[in-house]
């Protein structure tokens, strides 16, 4: 009988247990370093953007937050590692577009960006810009179509790697301009600009960070952006969709994502601190200057946007029959 009754008593204040632990820790969250993983190497725009959120939240948060780069797979290797980390708040991802989204529609992947992901806060956006060589003597989207159909094997371009937003890019330019130029991946859109800036690749889509100063040293000539309207840094540089591809709208964004199971509070806490990092005069300015637009969304905000850019990608690869060749 007295048995039976510890059994019921534990029964009943087990859960009370596990309640007043979880808020334990959350209200203890942070007592250690926190780590934003970015999925591609040093130096590219979102490196650069966690190394610019990373101080101003660490002020806020009142522990370390450090900045730790997991190149290789498109961004995969990153996106998976944060996906079995441990759900405490301790491991974030600084999402992207290519590896978070869209790879997983091209082929399978070991991680779910709905399912296995919490979301945070946006942080940022911007378009691509295509780039060519100086030696191209196209200057504009319809001569640069006209080259590459008349020589088909003549051109290349350089991308960030297999399923990077910015190898994308290229693929549907291809099938939207019906054209055959050569993907040559490297390990970032860093590297790709390298390659088009030597000639070692005619053409590169290039995030606008790393495009910027390229353009205003003359060293690479912008053709279009992929973004529907004009991007406000280049204004006499016309979009695709208004140079013959209407259809062309295709930006790279930056969010912070937790494992799934992360405790609410402290996404909630992860969230305040990131948006109030973006609210930073300082830190909007610094993200100008790198070429993107802060972003001010909330977890479900941010939630809404990934959910309609899985839409939105599903939809455009199952209606165009696109087949990339992932390496």
């Amino acid at each position: 009988m007295l048995k039976r009754v510890v059994q019921l008593v534990f029964a009943a204040v087990l859960p009370l247990i596990v309640v007043c632990t979880g808020t334990s820790q959350a209200q203890s969250w942070p007592s250690r370093p926190i780590k934003i993983v970015v999925p591609f190497a040093p130096g590219g725009s979102t490196d650069l953007t966690a190394r610019m959120i990373a101080p101003r939240m660490q002020e806020l948060l009142g522990q370390p937050v450090v900045v730790e780069n997991r190149a290789g797979a498109g961004g995969a290797i990153a996106t998976e590692f944060v996906a079995r980390a441990s759900a405490d708040g301790y491991t974030v991802l600084l999402a992207v577009a290519g590896p978070f989204v869209i790879a997983p529609l091209l082929q399978k992947m070991p991680y779910d960006p709905l399912r296995d992901f919490v979301t945070v806060a946006g942080v940022n956006g911007n378009p691509q810009v295509l780039l060519a060589h100086p030696a191209v003597a196209a200057k504009n989207i319809r001569e640069l179509i006209t080259i590459a159909k008349a020589q088909p094997s003549a051109l290349n371009f350089g991308t960030a790697g297999p399923g990077s937003l910015i190898e994308l890019s290229g693929l549907v330019f291809n099938h939207m301009a019906g054209t055959r130029i050569t993907n040559v991946p490297y390990k970032g859109g860093t590297p790709a600009v390298a390659a088009a800036l030597s000639g070692e690749v005619q053409l590169t889509f290039a995030n606008t960070s790393d495009a910027l100063v390229q353009i205003k040293a003359g060293k690479l000539r912008p053709i279009a952006v992929t973004s529907a309207q004009r991007f406000a840094q280049l204004p006499d540089v016309p979009t695709l969709a208004e140079s013959g591809l209407p259809e062309f709208d295709v930006v790279t964004w930056n969010g912070l994502v937790v494992p799934v199971g992360t405790p609410t509070d402290v996404v909630s806490r992860l969230a305040r601190a990131t948006q109030d990092t973006i609210k930073d005069a300082q830190i909007r300015q610094r993200l100008g200057e790198l070429g993107t637009t802060p972003s001010q969304d909330g977890p479900a905000e941010l939630q809404r946007f990934i959910q309609s850019q899985f839409n939105f990608w599903q939809k455009f690869i199952r209606d165009s029959g696109l087949k990339p060749e992932l390496r």
